[in-house]
Protein backbone atom coordinates (compact mmCIF):
# COMPACT_ATOMS: atom_id res chain seq x y z
CA UNK A 1 0.00 0.00 0.00
CA UNK A 2 1.18 3.43 -0.63
CA UNK A 3 2.25 5.28 2.19
CA UNK A 4 0.10 8.79 1.84
CA UNK A 5 -0.42 11.46 4.17
CA UNK A 6 -2.45 14.82 3.95
CA UNK A 7 -1.45 18.21 5.12
CA UNK A 8 -4.29 21.32 5.90
CA UNK A 9 -2.28 24.29 6.46
CA UNK A 10 -3.74 27.35 7.75
CA UNK A 11 -2.19 30.47 6.64
CA UNK A 12 -2.92 34.21 8.18
CA UNK A 13 -4.10 35.77 4.72
CA UNK A 14 -7.49 34.84 3.41
CA UNK A 15 -8.29 38.40 1.37
CA UNK A 16 -4.76 38.87 -0.54
CA UNK A 17 -5.79 36.48 -3.64
CA UNK A 18 -2.56 37.45 -5.26
CA UNK A 19 -0.45 36.14 -1.49
CA UNK A 20 -2.84 33.31 -1.42
CA UNK A 21 -1.76 32.05 -4.77
CA UNK A 22 2.12 32.54 -4.60
CA UNK A 23 1.97 30.27 -1.49
CA UNK A 24 -0.10 27.67 -3.21
CA UNK A 25 2.14 27.68 -5.94
CA UNK A 26 4.95 26.95 -3.86
CA UNK A 27 2.98 23.70 -2.31
CA UNK A 28 2.12 22.86 -5.95
CA UNK A 29 5.76 23.10 -7.16
CA UNK A 30 7.08 20.35 -5.32
CA UNK A 31 6.52 16.94 -7.29
CA UNK A 32 4.36 14.32 -5.96
CA UNK A 33 2.26 16.48 -3.78
CA UNK A 34 -1.48 16.87 -5.05
CA UNK A 35 -3.36 20.34 -4.11
CA UNK A 36 -7.16 18.82 -3.31
CA UNK A 37 -8.72 22.45 -1.98
CA UNK A 38 -7.92 26.04 -1.72
CA UNK A 39 -10.08 27.56 1.18
CA UNK A 40 -9.94 31.46 1.62
CA UNK A 41 -11.95 33.43 4.30
CA UNK A 42 -12.34 36.62 4.29
CA UNK A 43 -13.60 37.66 8.20
CA UNK A 44 -11.45 34.99 9.40
CA UNK A 45 -8.70 36.24 6.97
CA UNK A 46 -7.45 33.16 7.06
CA UNK A 47 -6.80 30.10 4.44
CA UNK A 48 -6.64 26.50 4.55
CA UNK A 49 -4.95 24.63 1.82
CA UNK A 50 -5.55 20.88 1.27
CA UNK A 51 -2.69 18.62 -0.53
CA UNK A 52 -2.00 14.61 -0.25
CA UNK A 53 0.96 12.37 -1.13
CA UNK A 54 3.62 10.36 -0.23
CA UNK A 55 5.64 11.69 2.90
CA UNK A 56 8.96 13.13 1.94
CA UNK A 57 6.91 15.61 -0.73
CA UNK A 58 4.11 16.55 1.46
CA UNK A 59 6.95 17.40 4.18
CA UNK A 60 8.94 19.07 1.50
CA UNK A 61 5.49 21.08 0.09
CA UNK A 62 5.06 21.97 3.59
CA UNK A 63 7.88 23.45 4.32
CA UNK A 64 7.63 25.50 1.49
CA UNK A 65 4.78 26.93 1.90
CA UNK A 66 5.71 28.00 5.46
CA UNK A 67 8.84 29.69 3.79
CA UNK A 68 6.38 31.52 1.55
CA UNK A 69 4.19 32.77 4.15
CA UNK A 70 7.08 33.61 6.37
CA UNK A 71 8.07 36.04 2.99
CA UNK A 72 5.01 37.56 2.27
CA UNK A 73 2.74 37.73 5.61
CA UNK A 74 3.87 40.04 8.38
CA UNK A 75 1.84 39.20 11.61
CA UNK A 76 2.70 42.59 13.14
CA UNK A 77 -0.39 43.71 11.28
CA UNK A 78 -2.49 40.80 10.86
CA UNK A 79 -6.04 40.81 11.89
CA UNK A 80 -8.72 38.50 10.97
CA UNK A 81 -12.10 36.53 13.54
CA UNK A 82 -9.87 33.34 13.94
CA UNK A 83 -7.68 32.54 16.32
CA UNK A 84 -3.85 32.66 15.43
CA UNK A 85 0.01 32.95 16.44
CA UNK A 86 1.50 32.79 13.09
CA UNK A 87 2.12 33.16 8.98
CA UNK A 88 1.38 29.76 8.61
CA UNK A 89 -0.71 29.11 11.89
CA UNK A 90 -1.57 25.50 12.23
CA UNK A 91 0.26 22.72 9.99
CA UNK A 92 -1.17 18.99 10.80
CA UNK A 93 -0.04 15.84 8.90
CA UNK A 94 -2.64 13.27 8.84
CA UNK A 95 -2.22 9.27 7.68
CA UNK A 96 -4.64 8.55 5.01
CA UNK A 97 -2.98 5.32 3.98
CA UNK A 98 -0.01 2.74 5.03
CA UNK A 99 1.41 5.05 7.70
CA UNK A 100 0.07 4.86 11.42
CA UNK A 101 -0.72 8.21 13.27
CA UNK A 102 2.40 7.49 15.73
CA UNK A 103 4.66 7.71 12.36
CA UNK A 104 3.08 11.08 11.26
CA UNK A 105 3.87 12.57 14.73
CA UNK A 106 7.37 11.79 14.32
CA UNK A 107 7.47 13.18 10.66
CA UNK A 108 6.02 16.12 12.29
CA UNK A 109 8.18 16.87 14.96
CA UNK A 110 11.04 16.33 12.29
CA UNK A 111 8.81 19.71 10.20
CA UNK A 112 9.00 21.42 13.36
CA UNK A 113 12.27 21.38 13.93
CA UNK A 114 13.11 21.87 10.48
CA UNK A 115 10.95 24.94 10.20
CA UNK A 116 13.01 26.72 13.07
CA UNK A 117 16.67 25.36 12.16
CA UNK A 118 16.43 26.54 8.63
CA UNK A 119 13.76 29.38 8.27
CA UNK A 120 13.90 30.62 12.45
CA UNK A 121 10.08 30.07 12.85
CA UNK A 122 9.24 28.93 16.32
CA UNK A 123 7.36 25.55 16.39
CA UNK A 124 4.84 24.35 19.00
CA UNK A 125 3.86 20.58 18.85
CA UNK A 126 0.47 19.83 19.19
CA UNK A 127 -2.16 16.83 19.34
CA UNK A 128 0.11 13.34 19.01
CA UNK A 129 3.02 15.60 18.02
CA UNK A 130 2.82 17.22 21.40
CA UNK A 131 6.13 16.43 23.90
CA UNK A 132 3.65 16.80 26.63
CA UNK A 133 0.12 16.09 27.68
CA UNK A 134 -1.32 19.62 28.08
CA UNK A 135 0.58 20.87 24.34
CA UNK A 136 -2.27 18.07 22.62
CA UNK A 137 -4.24 20.59 23.22
CA UNK A 138 -4.12 23.47 19.87
CA UNK A 139 -5.62 25.96 22.35
CA UNK A 140 -2.99 25.27 24.86
CA UNK A 141 -0.30 26.20 22.06
CA UNK A 142 -2.04 29.10 20.94
CA UNK A 143 -3.22 30.81 24.45
CA UNK A 144 -2.76 34.41 23.71
CA UNK A 145 -2.44 34.19 20.17
CA UNK A 146 0.65 36.18 18.27
CA UNK A 147 0.37 39.12 21.03
CA UNK A 148 1.37 36.94 23.56
CA UNK A 149 4.17 35.44 22.26
CA UNK A 150 7.08 37.74 23.50
CA UNK A 151 5.87 36.77 26.97
CA UNK A 152 5.54 33.10 26.13
CA UNK A 153 9.03 32.75 24.49
CA UNK A 154 10.85 34.60 27.51
CA UNK A 155 8.59 31.76 29.61
CA UNK A 156 10.61 28.49 30.19
CA UNK A 157 7.28 26.41 30.63
CA UNK A 158 5.56 28.53 27.81
CA UNK A 159 7.86 28.84 25.27
CA UNK A 160 7.94 26.76 22.43
CA UNK A 161 9.28 23.30 21.33
CA UNK A 162 11.19 24.36 18.94
CA UNK A 163 12.57 28.34 19.42
CA UNK A 164 14.65 30.79 20.68
CA UNK A 165 14.29 34.25 21.86
CA UNK A 166 11.78 36.98 20.32
CA UNK A 167 13.44 37.97 17.35
CA UNK A 168 13.09 39.63 13.78
CA UNK A 169 11.87 36.37 12.37
CA UNK A 170 9.63 35.33 15.49
CA UNK A 171 8.01 39.31 15.09
CA UNK A 172 7.19 38.36 11.47
CA UNK A 173 6.37 35.18 11.29
CA UNK A 174 4.68 34.36 14.49
CA UNK A 175 5.27 30.58 15.95
CA UNK A 176 3.85 27.70 14.08
CA UNK A 177 1.97 24.96 15.54
CA UNK A 178 2.96 21.68 14.14
CA UNK A 179 0.89 18.85 14.55
CA UNK A 180 -0.18 15.41 13.65
CA UNK A 181 -4.18 14.12 14.41
CA UNK A 182 -6.68 11.64 12.68
CA UNK A 183 -8.38 11.87 9.55
CA UNK A 184 -11.86 13.76 10.07
CA UNK A 185 -14.61 13.05 8.33
CA UNK A 186 -17.11 15.91 8.67
CA UNK A 187 -20.70 13.34 8.11
CA UNK A 188 -24.59 14.29 7.40
CA UNK A 189 -27.29 11.68 8.57
CA UNK A 190 -30.41 12.46 7.39
CA UNK A 191 -33.31 12.32 9.01
CA UNK A 192 -36.97 11.28 7.84
CA UNK A 193 -37.84 14.40 9.81
CA UNK A 194 -38.29 18.11 9.48
CA UNK A 195 -37.59 18.38 13.20
CA UNK A 196 -34.69 20.02 14.71
CA UNK A 197 -35.34 19.40 18.14
CA UNK A 198 -35.78 15.30 17.08
CA UNK A 199 -32.76 15.41 15.17
CA UNK A 200 -30.85 17.70 18.42
CA UNK A 201 -32.12 14.87 20.65
CA UNK A 202 -30.70 11.94 18.51
CA UNK A 203 -26.98 13.91 18.31
CA UNK A 204 -26.85 14.32 22.18
CA UNK A 205 -27.47 10.59 22.31
CA UNK A 206 -24.42 9.55 20.31
CA UNK A 207 -22.06 12.39 20.50
CA UNK A 208 -19.29 11.84 22.88
CA UNK A 209 -20.23 14.95 25.40
CA UNK A 210 -23.48 13.64 25.22
CA UNK A 211 -26.41 15.84 26.86
CA UNK A 212 -26.66 18.10 30.38
CA UNK A 213 -28.00 15.76 33.23
CA UNK A 214 -32.05 17.08 34.37
CA UNK A 215 -34.51 15.73 36.97
CA UNK A 216 -36.17 12.76 36.02
CA UNK A 217 -33.74 12.07 32.88
CA UNK A 218 -36.85 14.67 30.98
CA UNK A 219 -35.60 16.81 28.80
CA UNK A 220 -36.98 19.96 30.12
CA UNK A 221 -36.64 18.99 33.90
CA UNK A 222 -33.69 21.25 36.49
CA UNK A 223 -30.36 20.82 35.69
CA UNK A 224 -28.03 18.73 37.87
CA UNK A 225 -25.13 20.09 39.19
CA UNK A 226 -22.30 18.19 41.67
CA UNK A 227 -21.51 18.95 45.00
CA UNK A 228 -19.64 21.58 43.04
CA UNK A 229 -21.69 23.12 41.28
CA UNK A 230 -20.52 21.82 38.29
CA UNK A 231 -22.79 20.93 35.47
CA UNK A 232 -23.66 16.72 35.22
CA UNK A 233 -23.45 15.52 31.86
CA UNK A 234 -25.05 12.07 30.12
CA UNK A 235 -21.87 10.86 27.85
CA UNK A 236 -23.32 9.73 24.22
CA UNK A 237 -22.00 6.30 22.85
CA UNK A 238 -20.11 7.22 20.23
CA UNK A 239 -16.10 8.39 21.46
CA UNK A 240 -14.42 11.36 19.65
CA UNK A 241 -17.77 12.44 18.11
CA UNK A 242 -18.63 15.64 17.94
CA UNK A 243 -22.58 16.15 16.59
CA UNK A 244 -25.75 18.14 16.39
CA UNK A 245 -29.26 18.16 15.11
CA UNK A 246 -30.28 20.84 12.37
CA UNK A 247 -33.06 21.91 9.39
CA UNK A 248 -31.63 22.19 6.01
CA UNK A 249 -33.82 24.23 4.05
CA UNK A 250 -32.11 23.28 0.80
CA UNK A 251 -33.62 19.57 1.25
CA UNK A 252 -36.28 20.39 2.97
CA UNK A 253 -35.33 18.09 6.03
CA UNK A 254 -33.25 17.75 9.06
CA UNK A 255 -29.91 15.91 9.83
CA UNK A 256 -27.81 14.98 12.89
CA UNK A 257 -24.34 16.49 11.50
CA UNK A 258 -21.01 15.15 12.97
CA UNK A 259 -17.30 15.05 12.79
CA UNK A 260 -15.86 11.95 13.43
CA UNK A 261 -12.09 12.93 14.54
CA UNK A 262 -10.52 9.27 15.02
CA UNK A 263 -12.16 6.87 12.29
CA UNK A 264 -9.34 4.16 13.50
CA UNK A 265 -11.90 4.44 16.69
CA UNK A 266 -14.84 4.65 15.26
CA UNK A 267 -15.34 4.37 11.41
CA UNK A 268 -17.87 5.70 9.06
CA UNK A 269 -20.07 2.53 9.27
CA UNK A 270 -20.33 2.31 12.77
CA UNK A 271 -21.02 5.83 13.63
CA UNK A 272 -23.77 5.42 10.78
CA UNK A 273 -25.26 1.89 12.71
CA UNK A 274 -24.93 3.71 16.13
CA UNK A 275 -27.23 7.02 14.48
CA UNK A 276 -29.80 4.83 12.77
CA UNK A 277 -30.08 2.48 16.40
CA UNK A 278 -30.39 6.00 18.02
CA UNK A 279 -33.02 7.31 15.43
CA UNK A 280 -34.86 4.23 15.64
CA UNK A 281 -35.04 4.44 19.20
CA UNK A 282 -37.07 7.55 19.19
CA UNK A 283 -39.31 6.87 16.21
CA UNK A 284 -36.40 8.03 13.21
CA UNK A 285 -35.24 6.54 10.05
CA UNK A 286 -32.05 7.38 9.01
CA UNK A 287 -32.61 7.69 5.19
CA UNK A 288 -29.10 8.32 3.68
CA UNK A 289 -25.64 10.23 4.39
CA UNK A 290 -23.78 13.20 3.04
CA UNK A 291 -19.84 13.09 3.41
CA UNK A 292 -18.87 16.48 3.33
CA UNK A 293 -15.32 17.09 1.79
CA UNK A 294 -12.82 13.83 1.22
CA UNK A 295 -12.61 10.45 2.72
CA UNK A 296 -9.73 8.22 2.75
CA UNK A 297 -10.48 4.81 0.27
CA UNK A 298 -9.95 2.53 3.11
CA UNK A 299 -13.23 4.04 5.28
CA UNK A 300 -15.45 2.80 2.50
CA UNK A 301 -13.87 -0.46 1.46
CA UNK A 302 -14.35 -0.97 5.59
CA UNK A 303 -17.55 -0.24 5.37
CA UNK A 304 -18.39 -2.41 1.58
CA UNK A 305 -16.73 -5.40 3.56
CA UNK A 306 -18.51 -5.05 6.98
CA UNK A 307 -21.85 -5.26 5.56
CA UNK A 308 -20.67 -7.78 2.87
CA UNK A 309 -19.68 -9.78 5.94
CA UNK A 310 -22.89 -9.64 7.51
CA UNK A 311 -24.12 -10.42 4.39
CA UNK A 312 -21.74 -13.57 5.05
CA UNK A 313 -20.74 -12.83 1.18
CA UNK A 314 -17.06 -13.11 0.05
CA UNK A 315 -15.08 -10.44 0.90
CA UNK A 316 -12.62 -11.24 -2.09
CA UNK A 317 -14.33 -9.22 -4.81
CA UNK A 318 -13.27 -6.10 -6.68
CA UNK A 319 -12.64 -2.77 -5.10
CA UNK A 320 -15.20 -1.38 -7.25
CA UNK A 321 -17.77 -3.52 -6.36
CA UNK A 322 -16.99 -3.33 -2.24
CA UNK A 323 -17.21 0.15 -2.62
CA UNK A 324 -20.80 -0.16 -4.77
CA UNK A 325 -22.09 -2.09 -1.56
CA UNK A 326 -20.51 0.52 1.30
CA UNK A 327 -22.30 3.18 -0.78
CA UNK A 328 -25.98 1.26 -1.26
CA UNK A 329 -26.01 0.08 2.41
CA UNK A 330 -25.40 3.44 3.72
CA UNK A 331 -27.56 5.43 1.32
CA UNK A 332 -24.56 7.49 0.50
CA UNK A 333 -26.69 8.83 -2.88
CA UNK A 334 -29.94 9.34 -1.05
CA UNK A 335 -29.71 12.80 -1.97
CA UNK A 336 -27.38 13.31 -4.65
CA UNK A 337 -25.27 10.84 -7.05
CA UNK A 338 -22.16 9.56 -4.99
CA UNK A 339 -19.03 9.08 -7.28
CA UNK A 340 -16.06 7.51 -5.17
CA UNK A 341 -13.66 9.27 -7.83
CA UNK A 342 -14.55 12.51 -7.03
CA UNK A 343 -14.75 11.41 -3.09
CA UNK A 344 -11.48 9.61 -2.13
CA UNK A 345 -8.42 10.95 -1.86
CA UNK A 346 -6.23 8.46 -3.61
CA UNK A 347 -8.38 8.39 -6.47
CA UNK A 348 -7.92 12.31 -6.45
CA UNK A 349 -4.38 11.90 -6.70
CA UNK A 350 -4.18 9.49 -9.37
CA UNK A 351 -2.71 11.50 -12.75
CA UNK A 352 -4.80 9.75 -15.27
CA UNK A 353 -2.09 10.36 -18.02
CA UNK A 354 0.41 8.74 -15.70
CA UNK A 355 -1.63 5.72 -15.50
CA UNK A 356 -2.31 5.77 -18.88
CA UNK A 357 1.43 4.97 -19.46
CA UNK A 358 2.04 2.62 -16.57
CA UNK A 359 -1.00 0.61 -17.48
CA UNK A 360 -1.12 0.65 -20.85
CA UNK A 361 -1.02 -3.53 -21.55
CA UNK A 362 -3.63 -3.99 -18.68
CA UNK A 363 -6.00 -0.94 -20.00
CA UNK A 364 -6.39 -3.21 -23.21
CA UNK A 365 -9.27 -5.48 -23.96
CA UNK A 366 -8.35 -9.59 -24.59
CA UNK A 367 -7.93 -8.76 -28.02
CA UNK A 368 -6.52 -6.00 -27.90
CA UNK A 369 -3.66 -7.81 -25.71
CA UNK A 370 -3.22 -10.44 -27.66
CA UNK A 371 -2.68 -8.44 -31.18
CA UNK A 372 -0.15 -6.44 -29.66
CA UNK A 373 1.73 -8.98 -28.51
CA UNK A 374 1.71 -10.38 -32.13
CA UNK A 375 2.29 -7.43 -33.64
CA UNK A 376 6.39 -6.73 -34.48
CA UNK A 377 6.67 -5.00 -31.67
CA UNK A 378 9.04 -7.18 -29.44
CA UNK A 379 7.42 -5.64 -26.18
CA UNK A 380 5.03 -6.90 -24.58
CA UNK A 381 6.90 -10.05 -24.52
CA UNK A 382 7.27 -13.40 -22.50
CA UNK A 383 7.61 -11.66 -19.42
CA UNK A 384 4.42 -9.50 -19.78
CA UNK A 385 2.72 -12.75 -20.93
CA UNK A 386 4.70 -14.81 -17.98
CA UNK A 387 2.87 -12.32 -15.95
CA UNK A 388 -0.40 -12.63 -16.93
CA UNK A 389 -0.44 -15.96 -17.10
CA UNK A 390 -0.07 -15.96 -13.30
CA UNK A 391 -2.57 -13.25 -12.90
CA UNK A 392 -5.11 -15.68 -14.50
CA UNK A 393 -4.12 -18.14 -12.16
CA UNK A 394 -5.02 -16.62 -9.16
CA UNK A 395 -8.29 -15.07 -10.79
CA UNK A 396 -9.32 -18.52 -11.31
CA UNK A 397 -8.53 -19.67 -7.82
CA UNK A 398 -10.24 -16.62 -6.41
CA UNK A 399 -13.61 -17.38 -8.67
CA UNK A 400 -13.64 -21.48 -7.38
CA UNK A 401 -13.59 -19.66 -3.91
CA UNK A 402 -16.59 -17.16 -4.65
CA UNK A 403 -18.23 -19.55 -5.91
CA UNK A 404 -17.73 -21.62 -2.83
CA UNK A 405 -18.57 -19.17 -0.63
CA UNK A 406 -22.33 -18.82 -2.67
CA UNK A 407 -22.42 -22.24 -2.57
CA UNK A 408 -26.04 -23.13 -1.35
CA UNK A 409 -25.98 -25.16 1.82
CA UNK A 410 -22.16 -24.16 2.71
CA UNK A 411 -23.32 -20.66 4.23
CA UNK A 412 -21.64 -21.68 7.02
CA UNK A 413 -18.43 -21.95 5.40
CA UNK A 414 -18.06 -18.56 3.42
CA UNK A 415 -15.65 -16.79 5.91
CA UNK A 416 -13.25 -19.60 5.12
CA UNK A 417 -13.94 -19.04 1.04
CA UNK A 418 -13.77 -15.02 1.69
CA UNK A 419 -10.44 -15.61 3.40
CA UNK A 420 -8.81 -17.36 -0.20
CA UNK A 421 -10.56 -14.99 -2.43
CA UNK A 422 -9.40 -11.87 -0.93
CA UNK A 423 -5.70 -13.46 -1.09
CA UNK A 424 -6.46 -14.14 -4.48
CA UNK A 425 -7.86 -10.54 -5.38
CA UNK A 426 -4.05 -9.89 -3.67
CA UNK A 427 -2.03 -11.49 -5.79
CA UNK A 428 -3.92 -11.08 -8.93
CA UNK A 429 -3.50 -7.23 -8.52
CA UNK A 430 -0.17 -8.13 -8.41
CA UNK A 431 0.55 -9.89 -10.84
CA UNK A 432 -1.37 -7.06 -13.23
CA UNK A 433 1.26 -4.73 -12.20
CA UNK A 434 3.73 -6.88 -13.18
CA UNK A 435 2.52 -7.04 -16.60
CA UNK A 436 3.60 -3.72 -17.25
CA UNK A 437 6.55 -3.49 -15.28
CA UNK A 438 8.14 -6.45 -17.19
CA UNK A 439 7.39 -4.30 -20.64
CA UNK A 440 8.74 -1.33 -18.62
CA UNK A 441 12.21 -3.24 -17.53
CA UNK A 442 12.71 -3.79 -21.55
CA UNK A 443 12.44 -0.12 -22.49
CA UNK A 444 15.01 0.68 -19.61
CA UNK A 445 17.33 -1.80 -21.38
CA UNK A 446 16.58 -0.43 -25.04
CA UNK A 447 16.73 3.28 -23.35
CA UNK A 448 19.83 2.66 -22.64
CA UNK A 449 21.22 2.20 -26.45
CA UNK A 450 20.66 5.78 -26.92
CA UNK A 451 22.29 6.69 -24.46
CA UNK A 452 26.14 8.75 -25.80
CA UNK A 453 29.11 6.28 -26.10
CA UNK A 454 32.08 8.80 -27.52
CA UNK A 455 34.61 8.93 -24.78
CA UNK A 456 35.56 6.83 -22.45
CA UNK A 457 33.56 8.36 -19.46
CA UNK A 458 30.09 8.03 -21.40
CA UNK A 459 31.06 4.53 -22.53
CA UNK A 460 31.88 3.70 -18.67
CA UNK A 461 28.51 5.76 -18.13
CA UNK A 462 26.70 3.24 -21.00
CA UNK A 463 28.21 0.09 -20.02
CA UNK A 464 26.78 1.03 -16.07
CA UNK A 465 23.59 1.62 -17.34
CA UNK A 466 23.23 -1.27 -19.06
CA UNK A 467 24.48 -3.84 -16.27
CA UNK A 468 21.85 -2.14 -13.80
CA UNK A 469 19.06 -2.39 -16.32
CA UNK A 470 19.52 -5.96 -17.22
CA UNK A 471 19.70 -6.55 -13.68
CA UNK A 472 15.83 -5.29 -12.94
CA UNK A 473 14.96 -6.93 -16.22
CA UNK A 474 16.17 -10.23 -14.40
CA UNK A 475 14.27 -9.49 -11.01
CA UNK A 476 11.00 -8.21 -12.90
CA UNK A 477 10.41 -12.10 -13.91
CA UNK A 478 11.34 -13.44 -10.31
CA UNK A 479 8.67 -11.25 -8.75
CA UNK A 480 6.03 -12.46 -11.22
CA UNK A 481 7.72 -15.94 -10.05
CA UNK A 482 7.22 -15.79 -6.45
CA UNK A 483 3.86 -14.11 -6.73
CA UNK A 484 2.45 -16.82 -9.24
CA UNK A 485 3.91 -19.67 -6.46
CA UNK A 486 1.45 -18.20 -4.23
CA UNK A 487 -1.11 -18.68 -5.90
CA UNK A 488 -0.75 -22.31 -5.94
CA UNK A 489 -1.58 -23.42 -2.57
CA UNK A 490 -4.70 -21.40 -3.25
CA UNK A 491 -6.01 -23.52 -6.09
CA UNK A 492 -4.40 -26.66 -3.82
CA UNK A 493 -6.81 -25.65 -1.45
CA UNK A 494 -9.94 -24.98 -3.57
CA UNK A 495 -9.54 -28.22 -5.22
CA UNK A 496 -9.53 -29.99 -2.10
CA UNK A 497 -12.37 -28.49 -0.37
CA UNK A 498 -14.22 -25.67 -2.83
CA UNK A 499 -16.96 -26.40 -5.04
CA UNK A 500 -16.48 -30.01 -6.50
CA UNK A 501 -18.35 -28.62 -10.01
CA UNK A 502 -15.33 -26.23 -10.05
CA UNK A 503 -12.53 -28.58 -9.77
CA UNK A 504 -11.47 -28.07 -13.38
CA UNK A 505 -11.40 -24.52 -12.58
CA UNK A 506 -9.01 -24.96 -10.12
CA UNK A 507 -6.91 -27.34 -11.99
CA UNK A 508 -6.66 -24.85 -14.93
CA UNK A 509 -5.49 -22.04 -12.00
CA UNK A 510 -2.67 -24.38 -11.33
CA UNK A 511 -1.30 -24.60 -14.65
CA UNK A 512 -1.69 -21.22 -15.70
CA UNK A 513 0.11 -20.33 -12.58
CA UNK A 514 2.45 -22.71 -13.36
CA UNK A 515 2.77 -21.34 -16.77
CA UNK A 516 3.83 -18.52 -15.18
CA UNK A 517 6.12 -19.41 -13.39
CA UNK A 518 8.27 -21.11 -16.00
CA UNK A 519 7.63 -18.81 -18.68
CA UNK A 520 9.50 -16.21 -15.94
CA UNK A 521 11.82 -17.95 -15.32
CA UNK A 522 13.09 -18.22 -18.84
CA UNK A 523 13.43 -14.78 -18.75
CA UNK A 524 15.32 -14.26 -15.21
CA UNK A 525 17.86 -16.71 -17.31
CA UNK A 526 18.41 -14.90 -20.65
CA UNK A 527 18.79 -11.54 -18.61
CA UNK A 528 20.86 -12.89 -15.79
CA UNK A 529 22.84 -14.52 -19.16
CA UNK A 530 23.58 -11.00 -20.51
CA UNK A 531 25.77 -9.37 -17.48
CA UNK A 532 28.85 -8.97 -17.31
CA UNK A 533 29.47 -9.65 -13.53
CA UNK A 534 27.55 -12.42 -12.63
CA UNK A 535 27.51 -12.11 -9.24
CA UNK A 536 24.57 -10.72 -8.73
CA UNK A 537 22.59 -13.35 -10.48
CA UNK A 538 23.55 -16.20 -9.00
CA UNK A 539 21.31 -15.57 -6.55
CA UNK A 540 18.39 -14.44 -8.50
CA UNK A 541 19.28 -18.06 -10.61
CA UNK A 542 19.01 -19.66 -7.72
CA UNK A 543 15.71 -18.81 -6.48
CA UNK A 544 14.56 -18.91 -9.31
CA UNK A 545 15.00 -22.92 -9.77
CA UNK A 546 13.55 -23.94 -5.99
CA UNK A 547 10.61 -21.75 -7.33
CA UNK A 548 10.36 -23.83 -10.36
CA UNK A 549 10.61 -27.09 -8.23
CA UNK A 550 8.44 -26.03 -5.89
CA UNK A 551 5.68 -25.00 -8.21
CA UNK A 552 5.79 -28.80 -10.34
CA UNK A 553 5.17 -30.28 -6.73
CA UNK A 554 2.52 -28.15 -5.99
CA UNK A 555 0.84 -28.58 -9.65
CA UNK A 556 0.73 -32.61 -9.17
CA UNK A 557 -0.89 -32.50 -6.20
CA UNK A 558 -3.93 -29.67 -7.55
CA UNK A 559 -4.63 -32.59 -10.45
CA UNK A 560 -4.12 -35.29 -8.55
CA UNK A 561 -7.19 -33.83 -6.23
CA UNK A 562 -8.85 -32.33 -9.48
CA UNK A 563 -8.59 -35.59 -10.87
CA UNK A 564 -10.14 -37.43 -7.99
CA UNK A 565 -13.43 -34.95 -8.16
CA UNK A 566 -13.34 -35.96 -12.24
CA UNK A 567 -13.41 -39.85 -11.78
CA UNK A 568 -15.49 -39.66 -8.77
Amino acid sequence: MKRIIECVPNYSEGRDKGLIDQIVAAIAAVEGVKVLDVDPGEATNRTVVTFVGEPEPVLEAAFRGAEKAKELIDMRFHHGAHPRSGATDVLPLIPVSGITLEECAQLARGLAERLYKELGIPCYCYEAAAFTPERRNLAVCRAGEYEALPEKMADPDRKPDFGGAWDEVAARAGATNVGARNFLIAVNYNLNTTSTRRAMAVAFDVREKGRKAREGGSLTGKLLKDENGEQIWIPGTLKGCKAIGWYIDEYGIAQVSMNITDIDTVPLHVAYEEVCRAAAARGLKVTGVEIVGLVPKRVLIDAGKFYLARQQRSLGISEEEILKIAVKSMSLDDLKPFNPKEKVIEYLMEDEAELAVREKLVRMSVKGFAAETASESPAPGGGSISAYMGALGAALATMVANLSAHKRGWDNRWKEFSDVAEKGQALMAELLALVDEDTAAFNRIMDVFSMPKGTPEEKAARAAAMEEATLYAASVPLKTMEASLKALPLALEMARKGNPASASDAGVAALAAVAGIRGAALNVRINAAGLTDKAPAEPLLKRADAIVAEALALQDKVLDEVNKHIEA
